[in-house]
């Protein structure tokens, strides 16, 4: 009898620990305190990475384990609300302006992370449904269209996010090492990213922290382009802000800004992910939302056709004038999620849509909106890359907007737009899709130069040892500067890019990783030249070397500038410098990196808050507000 007792409880523990988790579907309203409905609103479960947005009428609906005790709602220019949620699963929320303009930005403190790592986290998300039709073929008028079910208790996704690893640049003697060769980077997606893990509650995986990417974010005020190049050059330099034996260099380009009305006729294909993957509300809902903007700025004289892709691509909206937008924006309400991702497929319709409606001295642009993460055909990172390789030839640049969570491919991404002429960024909410697609419409969708690439040659006079701070995957071999074949970045209309470098000062006694001596040549002769110039600040410090292409040429032209390199006293620099400065801060601290030495969340605060200048979109301010949040996440003096 006991035995059969104890084999009773023993099926019913299994049965339990089998059983689904429990979950409840939360939904409610987001307003102001002026009663206006807010769209874009970030939601998550606090600890989690189970989010959402609210929709164009400022409602939400998100799925929450039984568990959960807290939603956290983060909006651009509002205070963080934290909401607890109680028996009703009707929470309607009203947030307050974080009065922006003010020294001090009010927040939330959220729970600390004990760990750079990305937290392994479980996320609710919909099944994938069942196609409703299906017409095959290259040209088929519509294609796959899928229906999406409400999420079943206990169905979940592990975190399965990808990112390159990154190994910091370290210090080169300029004796043995005196040119830095990279290719220019505008990509802003590691920024916008890195704020969807910190509104979160969780620090970024440390590969996720992409210092250039986040300098570059932001714009800089710096003099508009004169003469025959498309762009400008600006150069600063001054003491280091987290070493203050060392020197930062401040390196600037602005790209020449073009009034949309003189901007080229657009051929736009739109490539669009609806796999089962996109179903959550801030992937497809969002997407959605995005793109009605940018269809909202078309002219008469562009024209957008859409690719969708899920199990199979497909062709939704033949190439369209920009001036039936209600035809547009009904082909894009249709679309739901479903299936598994065959990106390569989708990239190949794309490109054969392009160029079958290619315009002569136009812009012909595909614009990838996914979360990265395909499954069937070309998928692995090395099969993209020769994949846009082989299609990038024929005058069609890329654009890639990555959107979601858990299982973002942010790695897949940063491939397919560095190697297909393009940009990549990353909208965590409407605010980031606004700032993409309209307040820097020009610079996202309009090349004005490719292939630009830099190369500097320091003067051992001046300078005994350099690092680039960024740009890691972005280097290139010295001789690759002259090299015409050789894939460099793209630059937009009215797009700044800005590169900073740590310097070891001529005479410094610090030592460098050193190298046996040479066998047939000395650089004693060389050390003995320079001792007689290293008091002369005014030798050169560098010459700045720049080569370019126009977007339809394949010859390029060299930009050559020395520059003398005044060493300016920190007061004495311009917002530029400060701001770029402390966002680098910022991201040595986040990345733990060996190089930080001094740098302090303490610091950082108090050089951005001094340089925000007049910043009129308020992405200054959210950076102060980022920065006091990851404060309180970890304790970042023990860190050290």
């Amino acid at each position: 009898m006991k035995s059969i007792i104890s084999i009773l409880i023993v099926l019913l523990l299994s049965a339990y620990s089998m059983a689904p988790v429990q979950s409840r579907l939360i939904s409610g309203t987001v307003k102001d305190n002026s009663g206006n409905l807010l769209p874009g609103v970030s939601i998550v479960v606090k600890g989690t990475s189970n989010g959402t947005v609210t929709d164009i009428n400022g409602t939400y609906q998100i799925s929450v384990s039984m568990e959960a005790k807290y939603l956290v709602f983060t909006y651009i220019g509002m205070e963080q609300t934290q909401i607890r949620i109680a028996r009703s699963n009707r929470i309607n929320v009203i947030m307050r302006s974080s009065n922006v303009a003010l020294e001090e930005i009010v927040y939330t403190e959220a729970e600390p992370v004990k760990s750079y790592e990305m937290t392994t986290a479980d996320m609710a998300v919909q099944r994938p449904g069942r196609p409703l039709y299906t017409r095959t073929g290259g040209h088929a008028k519509r294609a796959q269209v899928y229906a999406s079910y409400a999420p079943e208790p206990g169905y979940v996704q592990h975190n399965t996010e990808g990112y390159s690893a990154i190994h910091e640049n370290g210090f080169k003697d300029v004796l043995h090492n005196p040119l830095s060769t990279f290719s220019i980077d505008v990509d802003k997606a590691s920024y916008s990213n890195v704020r969807r893990f910190l509104n979160m509650g969780q620090l970024p995986p440390m590969d996720a922290v992409r210092i250039e990417e986040m300098i570059n974010y932001f714009h800089y005020d710096y003099p508009e382009p004169k003469g025959k190049h498309p762009f400008s050059v600006y150069t600063e330099i001054s003491q280091c802000p987290w070493n203050e034996n060392h020197q930062l260099l401040h390196v600037g380009l602005k790209g020449k800004s073009i009034d949309k009305s003189e901007l080229p006729a657009s051929n736009l294909v739109f490539l669009l992910d609806v796999s089962g993957s996109m179903s959550a509300a801030n992937k497809l809902p969002l997407l959605k939302q995005a793109f009605r903007m940018l269809v909202n700025e078309l002219r008469p004289e562009d024209r957008v056709a859409i690719v969708v892709y899920a199990g199979a691509a497909g062709l939704v909206l033949e190439s369209t004038p920009g001036s039936k937008k209600e035809q547009i924006i009904a082909a894009l309400d249709q679309l739901q999620s479903g299936g598994s991702t065959a990106g390569g497929a989708g990239l190949k319709l794309a490109y054969k849509v392009a160029q079958e409606n290619f315009i002569e001295d136009g812009n012909n642009r595909i614009i990838l909106a996914t979360d990265g993460d395909f499954n069937v055909g070309s998928s692995s990172n090395a099969e993209m890359e020769r994949l846009i390789e082989q299609k990038r030839e024929h005058g069609v640049f890329m654009t890639v907007l990555g959107f979601g969570m858990g299982n973002y491919k942010d790695d897949k991404m940063e491939i397919i737009a560095d190697k297909g002429n393009g940009n990549y960024a990353y909208i965590d909410n409407i605010q980031e899709a606004r700032k993409v697609f309209i307040t820097e419409f020009g610079g996202t969708l309009f090349t004005i130069a490719k292939d630009v690439k830099f190369q500097i040659e320091f003067n051992p006079a001046r300078v005994k040892g350099y690092r680039l701070v960024g740009y890691e995957n972005r280097l290139l071999n010295d001789e690759d500067f002259n090299d015409d074949k050789k894939d460099a970045g793209e630059m937009g209309a009215g797009h700044t890019v800005t590169a900073l470098y740590e310097v070891i000062p001529a005479g410094s006694d610090e030592s460098l990783k050193s190298i046996d001596p040479l066998k047939y040549q000395s650089s004693r002769e060389k050390t003995k030249a320079t001792e007689k110039v290293r008091a002369d600040l005014s030798t050169e410090l560098m010459t700045l070397k720049l080569r370019y292409k126009k977007p339809d040429g394949n010859t390029s032209t060299k930009v050559e500038i020395p520059v003398k390199g005044n060493v300016l006293d920190m007061e004495e620099t311009s917002d530029n410098f400060r701001f770029s400065a402390a966002i680098a801060e910022f991201g040595l601290i986040l990345r733990n990196s060996q190089y930080k030495e001094d740098a302090s969340m303490e610091h950082v605060i108090a050089m951005a808050k001094n340089s925000r200048g007049e910043d009129e979109e308020g992405y200054r301010s959210e950076f102060l507000k980022l920065v006091k949040l990851a404060d309180t996440m970890k304790d970042w003096t023990a860190a050290k």
